[in-house]
């Protein structure tokens, strides 16, 4: 792969060796081994605040101390609501040393959310991250008699608060200061309990086709896993990480949080969800990890930023790119690049592509991770084009992460890669669904025993609901999730996720739906990107009042028609998408139309405009 990259900067690492077969048992090993050196950073007021292996380990311990004082022990739930932040590891780590289960719940859940999360998990103990997060729980803890403590990480605004079941996370471990006095081998003793078959993490599902259910991960599951990944990521103590995605999801959990503690790469907390454009450029961490919006989105930004440039850095920008694309297509096909070339990319690389690295972020990045959501195939060779590698990964919840992932050596855009050595992965024959089999599989589904019969099967094949393929080096591809695979009128199967990501690659479209199953032709419902839509208008001096407005703008539908034409323009007529609507509604995390995790919910959208569908057909 020389001409892009340094091959052996990327290559996984094998000596890596935390001992320990349960989470809390591999944390305490790794504070023994690192002892002084930073693992998390967080800022805080402007400033970068670190803490080492050795600061975590006290407050961890004080947390745990304070939970075993209130009465939490072996066995027993306990739920985190937050957004990503330090606080979060600590409780979850303290949660895992007490022999307790560890559940999160999105920040961005309604209040009804967080009680069926804590009614279905039996939480005794809530966490939660702030004020508001605390109105949600105090909404709805009189509909949850089995919990106990609300503890409060975050007390700005709170200090007349006086509740008997709400204390603060400080007055905790002043509590379990106090308790680790008397018993001091508690922690320790807890730890040791641990089994590797123990329940160890709660990790919901995001609910798009009916209520969350909670997948359950063993200790022995969660470490299996955690060292597999050490033979797909080159990543160790060297190595800087951001932390931003929700921690409750598995993506975040297992290959941010429990991955660095395995490997001691350091975690670099963002600020909130909307500093992460800021904090990437700070942090410009060598390694990272995101889902294929965060990479849209940097995508977006360098072509708004170069629709702003002189028409000199344009040239110099096109020319550089131009010269990234040519090296990639001989690297993808594992042809020789000349010593020209690669000295056309060294200037191309000062012309330009490091300036662009740069703008994103990832200037220091030995290469790229992106899963949780197929990615555009364009966007991949895109990144390829500046010179970073970047890797796609597959799984999901109940698998514990990735259980394909592409290899450095060897990427192929639009391929999820070869299983990892620590699972199987095959077609089914008949449906051609993915299936997965492993250590790293669930447990099942908490209090739905006939939903985990179902996902599965008698021979321990995990059944994904993904339909796929496998080409003669092993590599699988995504082709649909089987339930939405679109049946047209006409007999024509099509796989919409495949137009969707197209369409998502340009930069003034967030999400898209593509409608058509029994429909005599293909139509899309589409998420317009605000911030790169309210540039186009405002720089063509199209007048819109608010978002509605905008959306309805007829220069802004054509905008978004010519993004169509060119996307129709790769596919086959019947596969082309005739008509489109815009949704008129700014959408966040918290409204319904939205997974936690910013994806469009098919069904759900189907529905609630069913109106508007129908019109397009009409």
């Amino acid at each position: 792969m020389q001409g892009l990259w340094d091959t052996a900067a990327i290559q996984p690492k094998f000596d890596i060796v935390v001992p320990g077969d349960t989470i809390p048992a591999v944390f305490w090993n790794a504070v023994r081994q690192r002892g002084d050196t930073v693992w998390m950073r967080q800022k805080q007021l402007g400033i970068w605040r670190s803490w080492s292996w050795n600061q975590t380990a006290a407050a961890v311990k004080e947390i745990a101390g304070g939970l075993m004082a209130i009465g939490f022990g072996a066995g027993q739930c306990a739920s985190i609501l937050s957004n990503t932040v330090i606080e979060w590891v600590l409780c979850d780590l303290a949660v895992l040393s007490c022999g307790g289960v560890a559940n999160g719940i999105y920040p961005t859940d309604a209040a009804s959310q967080v009680h069926y999360l804590c009614e279905d998990s039996r939480t005794t103990v809530l966490f939660v991250e702030d004020d508001e997060q605390l109105d949600k729980a105090l909404e709805v803890r009189s509909g949850l008699p089995l919990l106990r403590k609300i503890i409060v990480a975050d007390m700005e605004g709170l200090r007349d608060l006086d509740d008997p079941d709400v204390m603060s996370l400080d007055a905790l471990r002043a509590l379990g200061r106090e308790y680790l006095k008397t018993h001091p081998d508690a922690v320790e003793t807890a730890v040791a309990a641990c089994k590797p078959e123990d329940l160890a993490i709660l990790v919901y599902t995001s609910g798009t086709t009916g209520k969350p259910k909670g997948a359950m991960h063993s200790h022995g599951g969660l470490v299996f896993t955690a060292r597999g990944y050490n033979t797909l990521i080159a990543q160790d103590e060297r190595d800087e990480r951001m932390c931003f995605l929700p921690l409750c999801h598995i993506a975040e959990r297992m290959g941010g949080e429990y991955f660095a503690m395995y490997t001691g790469s350091i975690l670099n907390f963002v600020e909130n969800p909307e500093t992460v454009p800021e904090n990437v450029r700070e942090i410009a961490p060598t390694v990272f990890t995101a889902v294929p919006r965060v990479w849209e989105k940097f995508y977006s930004g360098v072509m708004i930023a170069l629709k702003e440039a002189s028409p000199l850095q344009q040239a110099a920008y096109k020319w550089s790119i131009g010269i990234g694309e040519a090296i990639a297509a001989k690297v993808l096909a594992g042809e020789e690049v000349s010593g020209a070339l690669k000295f056309k990319f060294r200037i191309a690389r000062m012309l330009a592509l490091d300036n662009a690295r740069k703008l994103i972020g990832i200037h220091r990045a030995r290469f790229l991770v992106t899963g949780a959501a197929p990615i555009s195939p364009e966007l991949v060779k895109w990144y390829l084009a500046l010179g970073v590698p970047m890797l796609e990964v597959w799984g999901m919840t109940e698998s514990c992460g990735a259980s394909t992932a592409v290899p450095a050596t060897r990427i192929k855009p639009g391929s999820i890669g070869p299983a990892t050595v620590y699972n199987e992965v095959r077609i089914d024959p008949q449906t051609g669904e993915i299936l997965v089999r492993g250590q790293n599989v669930f447990m099942g589904y908490l209090n739905q025993p006939e939903k985990t019969a179902e996902t599965i099967d008698a021979e321990g094949w995990l059944h994904t609901g993904d339909v796929g393929s496998m080409d003669e080096d092993g590599f699988f591809r995504i082709t649909d999730r089987m339930k939405d695979i679109i049946i047209t009128a006409g007999g024509k199967n099509v796989t919409p996720s495949e137009l969707e990501n197209e369409l998502k690659f340009s930069p003034y479209i967030t999400d898209a739906v593509v409608i058509g199953d029994k429909r005599p032709y293909l139509t899309v419902i589409i998420m317009i990107d605000q911030e790169n839509v309210e540039k186009f208008a405002q720089d063509n001096d199209v007048p819109f009042s608010n978002y509605q407005s905008l959306t309805r703008a007829k220069e802004v539908l054509d905008l978004i028609q010519s993004e169509l034409e060119r996307v129709n323009t790769k596919f086959a007529r019947v596969e082309q998408i005739k008509k489109f609507f815009l949704l008129e509604t700014q959408l966040s995390a918290e409204d319904e139309e939205l997974t936690p995790t910013m994806k469009l919910k098919r069904k759900l959208v189907q529905t609630k405009y069913a109106e508007r569908i129908d019109a397009m057909y009409a």
